[in-house]
């Protein structure tokens, strides 16, 4: 048998938002990001973003503060669950129907 060099193979696609459509009315729970608890809002700094690395379907900026495009969220909790500080919370989304009628 012979050998051969195997090199690191990498995908240079990246998610976006719209990639499903917009999905953001099947959504349950709402994420709330707390700014005053998010690392990069807190320390305005570009640091952290775990919420951004985790989010399935990229609606999370990697902006100071960090926003969510609840067009295309989906509401999975993947941000809240990875969150370090807790920042992001989920909130039922029957709260902001009326808030926004």
């Amino acid at each position: 048998m012979g050998s051969r060099e195997c090199g690191q193979i990498t995908s240079h696609s990246e998610p976006g938002p719209g990639d499903g459509g917009r999905t953001g009315s099947w959504r349950v729970l709402r994420p709330v990001i707390n700014l005053d608890a998010c690392i990069p809002s807190r320390r305005k700094v570009e640091s952290c973003f775990i919420c951004w690395l985790y989010c399935p379907d990229g609606v999370i900026t990697r902006t100071i503060p960090p926003s969510i495009d609840y067009e295309y969220c989906k509401g999975c909790g993947i941000c809240a669950e990875e969150c370090p500080t807790k920042a992001i919370t989920m909130v039922e989304e029957t709260s902001f129907a009326l808030e926004e009628k």
